[in-house]
Formats: structure tokens, sequence, C-alpha cells
């Protein structure tokens, strides 16, 4: 298959796939809704499942924009990165994020949306400096287990500090779950305006750092004679990355495992050209976050299990596939 077929294929069963998700999230929850009914609710029209219906528009709006956030993070992350298992949460940058939001809250400093979003980015900053700067400190063949190593040791020390802030306050348990799984359920899709921008920007950062990529993946020395300025392409890529990150967490909190799974899902078709990748991650990330917020709500009715917790469900056996896999290379 030509690339151009790939590039075609992906972008069409990404759609459908894409397509397929949001039309089950609005009619599928804890109380099924007829299509004819969720279509008039959608509308305008007025019925008793316009209210149930408005619910799931808005949360699936959220989960699409969070899941296309996460996915594309990842992709980025793992190119530049070199590492296979790179992603904003295996690197510690959720856990950052969420980490300074808690203490933000907990000390009475946030209110609002861009309150979190801030808040978010310095924390994911800060985390990402110290995994960068713990990296830096072994030979290069070493820094991709080490980078991993260095953001699971993050991840490890800002769970137990907030579970450290929290555990004696009970008002803030259902806080701290919050923070430490996300969830895209109970929210007005309107939370979206406030860090429209900063995904506006990840995005064109992110979608354009195709050509970056790839020749990064060849490694920086061949990059520079392809004409790349590496440290101003890295730095662009990142930024787009961490803005994207930092968005997710601050509507939805920390999803991990998206951006690890779908580029490496995407790949299986794709190939490694990362046009494609970035591609397969900005229709498959929202496409897999839908499906796994309706299967949270229908696996255990009446209540709901958070997306978070749903996406672990299906990442945590590709990150055992990818290390069984470099076992035995």
């Amino acid at each position: 298959m030509t690339g151009a077929a790939r590039t075609t294929a992906i972008a069409a069963g990404g759609l459908l796939l894409l397509v397929a998700a949001v039309v089950v999230s609005v009619l599928v929850g804890a109380e099924s809704v007829p299509f004819a009914q969720a279509v008039s609710a959608v509308r305008g029209g007025s019925n008793d499942a316009a209210g149930i219906i408005g619910a799931r528009v808005d949360r699936t709006l959220i989960a699409v924009v969070v899941g296309a956030c996460v996915a594309l993070a990842g992709t980025v992350l793992q190119g530049l990165t070199r590492n296979p298992i790179a992603e904003p949460g295996i690197l510690g940058l959720n856990s950052g994020a969420a980490l300074l939001v808690v203490i933000g809250i907990r000390i009475g400093l946030l209110d609002g949306v861009l309150d979190y979003l801030w808040t978010a980015l310095v924390g994911v900053i800060i985390a990402g400096a110290l995994v960068h700067a713990v990296s830096l400190t072994v030979p290069l063949r070493h820094q991709p287990m080490t980078t991993a190593l260095a953001g699971a040791a993050i991840m490890a020390a800002c769970s137990s500090i907030m579970v450290g802030l929290l555990v004696t306050d009970d008002a803030a348990l259902d806080l701290f779950r919050y923070w430490q799984v996300g969830s895209v359920a109970g929210k007005d899709a309107g939370i979206l305006w406030p860090v429209l921008p900063f995904v506006l920007i990840g995005l064109l950062l992110t979608l354009t750092s195709a050509r970056t990529l790839n020749a990064m993946a060849l490694g920086d020395d061949i990059a520079r004679a392809l004409g790349q300025r590496v440290v101003l392409a890295r730095g662009a890529a990142l930024l787009g990355a961490l803005l994207l990150t930092a968005a997710a967490c601050a509507v939805a909190g920390p999803i991990a495992f998206v951006g690890l799974a779908v580029p490496h899902v995407v790949r299986l078709f794709g190939g490694p050209d990362h046009g494609r990748l970035l591609l397969g991650a900005l229709l498959l990330g929202p496409a897999l976050v839908v499906a796994a917020d309706t299967l949270g709500r229908v696996v255990a009715p009446p209540g709901e299990i958070q997306v978070g917790v749903m996406t672990a469900v299906v990442g945590a056996p590709v990150l055992i596939l990818l290390a069984r896999r470099a076992v035995r290379r």
C-alpha cells in the first residue's frame, strides 16, 4: 500500500470510528435513549430525553477534545524522546499537573478553569524539566529507559504527596479521586472555552511537527544535515505537547495511557511516518476516550467508572506487550 493510500485509509477509518463512538456516546448510558428522541433533542426539541442528551453531548465534546490532546501529546513525546513508552502519564507530566492543582485548591488559590489551566501548565513544565534533567545524567543509549524510570518515580512521589495532603480531609476525597484518575462527567461544554487558545496553539505546533519528528527519528546529527534547526524545532514540538497536556488536565484531570496506546495502534496500520501518526492520533485518540467514557457508564450501573480508569484498562496491556517486545529484542 502506498503512503497516500495509507493516509487515506487512516483518515477514513479514524473518522468512521470517531463518528460511531460519538453517536453511541449520545445514545447509550445508564438510561438508553431512542435515536429519534436523541435527534429531536439535539435539534432543540423538547422531550423527556432532552436533559439526558444535553448532558451526554457536553461530556462527549469534552472527551473529544481531551482525547485529541492526550493522544497528540503522547505521539510527539514518543517521537522527541525516541522512547516507545513515552506519554504524559508515564513521564509524570499528568502527576505534576495534578499535584500542583491539588495544592492550589487546598490552599484556596484556584478559582475557575483558567487558574486550573495555568497551574496545570506550571506543574507539567516542572515535572518535564525534572525528568529531562535526570535523563541528561546518563549516556545517550540509556536515556529512553532512564526517562521512563524518572517519570515513574515522579508519578509515585506526586501521588504520595497528594494522598498526604488529602487523606485527612474527608471533603477532599472526591477531589483527590478526580485528580488522581480523571473524568469528563458532570461538566458543561462551556468549560472548553477558556482552554481553547491553548488547545489551538498546541494543535498547530504538534500537527506541523511531522517533518521534524521524522528527521529526529534518524538522530539529531542527521536531522541537522537535513536542514532542521534541532533545538528550535524540538522546543516548538515539546511546547505543543505541554500545552495540550496542561489543557487536558485542566479540563478532565490526568487521563493516562491514551497517549501511549494510540500511536502504537496507528503505527501498526500507517507505519512510522509521523504525518500519518499525528493524523491518526487526532482521530483515534478522541474515539478511544469517548468509547471508554461510554463503557464506564454501563459496566457498573447505576454508578459510573471514571474514564481514566477505563483508559488504564486499555493502556496497561499495551504497556505489557511493549515491555515483552523490548525483552525479546
